[in-house]
């Protein structure tokens, strides 16, 4: 019975509501322009702060007409203003309010009401204008379409402040959209001159920062930026973030004053606890940003102002509720310490990414790898990544591997986290488990037995070549030096003909990293026999295409090294011997331009002809009349002492 009760009343307070909404539509269509005006009003105190009434309005179709009266002539000034206050509040409802307005075409209608000479007008249509244009659902080429409307804009910078704040908010947001050079008088002229009041120079950088952002034509002047840097917290950080956006797009050095004794300290000290939560989240993530790809940055940030103690306060915040006296705050904070965490991952796998001392440091700091092994199970996602991506960087240690990663077990949420996880969490996931199963890792034993050789074959298939890539590279690792039985497996489990599939992968690292798959499946004798009896027409296959094509040298080197492991098999090598095509081939590559691929068809033809084996006699005697004596003698003169050893050592067996 109760639920015969709920839906009349459900449907009596809908009613209720579109009736009330209807009237103040109604009105707008009055004969009396005086009860028009009353009508948008009254219109626009209904709808402040209550999103369920812009919604209605404009599903009964307000819009439309409010749009009308703004840009009919015959309207007063005082209505079309009304108008444009109206719109402006409809806007910041939901965005599906903004789709709602654009699909109505009011950025034209407003644009055109900028062109009106009554100040108080042209303010309410910039104001709304600009609540459009930051929402991200609004396409930010729509403010670009007429060329007239960027010198315009420009025009009235200078009429009052707020025209100021609104356009400068309006290009900081669409500045990525514009053609180029269209903004950057605008820019530059904001930036240099005092006579702008800071939050509209604020809006300035914020738009700097968008143009310096990975611009590798490169912006020079940093003094436009630099002087920024002893202004108010908000300024300093985002000059800091110009500064690090033209570091990393190549405009300014690394080892720039301006980068290691102003920007660099400036993030630093934006990490401290004496910031707000967005200051320190900012400061963090533009920092990892900045050293990600500079050794010497990374040492100097982890010997600044304690950081990499200083990050662990990141995992405790908000510190103490009592310490928190605005309740508003707390609310605030504690829905946001997310995003605190995640930036601390962040910068700790930028700082920990090549030194090995700063690693230790890292790991040292307290509870690190417990709070790393909680990040990869948080519900965030993006905590979730940056989480694995701190473990990705301290797993480039070999102490780490030993120690560390062996104590707190952090394979096995990074198994848990392979399981079904997006692509970018599985390829930072899986290029770490790649280091968890190298040879001298003690975690190797423990995934192997987890039943990992399935989920990397899967990988193998992804449409992500980055997951392909990693999926090979951790079986390769995988085979290193493995025993019989999981090399067996790892063939079962991938499939010849995906093998083969990955051979003729168009990435070209995909291609390396299978045929180091394959040097580490056929080694030791018994194992190159084993596999080669029962694969080994389709793997000489292989080999005849790669050498046969158009590859790098660093391809081919590792085919010939993949044909001197086939040669020392004790059955396995008759398939080379009974192959005239390849053994040309070999004698081919012995006198190549290139050292290393001489090297390395040396190295095969040695194995083949090593006297302690069964049919060694035999198989001289077929590479003597195949011209190869005088092919190796030739080498033995070698500009190369690699090279010339190896052919020596190779005509000894001869000579034996």
């Amino acid at each position: 019975m109760a639920c015969l009760l709920e839906a009349p009343l459900r449907i009596s307070v809908l009613s209720e509501v579109t009736a009330t909404s209807r009237h103040y539509v109604d009105r707008l269509f009055d004969p009396d322009p005086q009860k028009v005006l009353q009508g948008v009003i009254d219109m626009k105190n209904a709808v402040i702060g209550n999103n369920k009434q812009k919604a209605n309005l404009i599903v009964l179709g307000a819009v439309p007409r409010l749009l009308y009266l703004l840009q009919q002539s015959s309207s007063s000034l005082e209505l079309r203003t009304e108008c444009a206050v109206v719109l402006g509040s409809l806007a910041m409802g939901t965005e599906n309010n903004i789709k709602s307005l654009v699909d109505c075409h009011i950025i034209p209608a407003l644009l055109q009401g900028l062109l009106s000479p009554d100040l108080i007008f042209i303010e309410a249509c910039l104001r709304c204008l600009r609540t459009v244009f930051i929402s991200p659902v609004t396409p930010v080429q729509l403010l670009y379409t007429d060329p007239t409307v960027i010198p315009h804009l420009m025009s009235l910078l200078s009429n009052s402040q707020r025209t100021q704040e609104y356009i400068t908010q309006i290009f900081s947001h669409c500045y990525s959209g514009a053609p180029d050079g269209s903004v950057q008088p605008w820019l530059f002229h904001t930036l240099t001159s005092v006579c702008f009041p800071l939050q509209v120079r604020m809006q300035a950088l914020k738009c700097f920062s968008v143009l310096a952002y990975e611009n590798t034509q490169g912006l020079h002047d940093t003094v436009l930026v630099d002087g920024e840097l002893d202004q108010p917290v908000e300024m300093q950080l985002t000059a800091a973030k110009c500064l690090t956006y033209m570091c990393r797009a190549g405009a300014i050095r690394t080892d720039d004053s301006c980068i290691v004794l102003k920007t660099l300290p400036c993030l630093v000290r934006m990490c401290s606890k004496e910031h707000l939560l967005e200051e320190r989240v900012e400061g963090a993530e533009t920092l990892a940003y900045l050293m990600e790809p500079d050794v010497e940055l990374q040492r100097i940030a982890s010997t600044t102002d304690h950081l990499v103690a200083m990050l662990a306060d990141y995992f405790k915040y908000p510190s103490s509720v009592s310490a928190i006296t605005d309740i508003k705050r707390l609310d605030h904070d504690l829905k946001h310490a997310h995003e605190l965490r995640q930036a601390a991952f962040k910068l700790y796998a930028s700082l920990g990414s090549n030194d090995e001392d700063i690693r230790k440091k890292i790991t040292e700091t307290e509870n690190m790898m417990d709070r790393i092994v909680s990040g990869l199970s948080e519900s965030s996602i993006k905590v979730r990544l940056a989480a694995v991506r701190c473990l990705h960087s301290l797993s480039r240690s070999v102490q780490q591997l030993r120690t560390s990663f062996h104590d707190h077990a952090v394979w096995k949420p990074l198994m848990k986290l392979l399981q079904n996880a997006p692509d970018e969490v599985l390829v930072m996931a899986s290029s770490t488990l790649c280091n968890l199963l190298l040879e001298f890792s003690p975690s190797k034993e423990p995934i192997l037995e987890s039943g990992v050789i399935e989920l990397l074959c899967s990988l193998t298939q992804s449409d992500s070549s980055a997951l392909r890539v990693n999926g090979i590279w951790a079986l390769m690792n995988m085979a290193f030096q493995a025993d019989q039985k999981v090399k067996v497996e790892i063939v079962r489990c991938l499939g010849t003909e995906q093998l083969f599939r990955l051979l003729s992968d168009p990435d070209t690292n995909v291609l390396m990293k299978t045929l180091g798959l394959l040097r580490n499946l056929l080694s030791t004798r018994p194992h190159i026999d084993q596999i080669m009896s029962s694969h080994g027409k389709q793997i000489m296959q292989a080999v005849t295409l790669i050498l046969e094509a158009e590859h790098s040298i660093e391809v081919k080197e590792q085919t010939l090294c993949i044909l001197a492991n086939i040669a020392d098999g004790n059955t396995a090598k008759e398939l080379i011997m009974t192959n005239d095509d390849m053994l040309q081939k070999i004698k081919y590559y012995m006198g190549h331009s290139n050292v290393k691929l001489q090297l390395a068809a040396t190295f095969c033809i040695s194995n083949l002809i090593w006297n302690e084996e069964d049919g060694s006699q035999e198989r001289q005697d077929k590479l003597r009349e195949m011209g190869f004596v005088d092919v190796l003698h030739k080498l033995t003169q070698a500009s190369d002492p690699n090279l010339s050893d190896r052919a020596k050592t190779a005509m000894q067996q001869y000579l034996a």
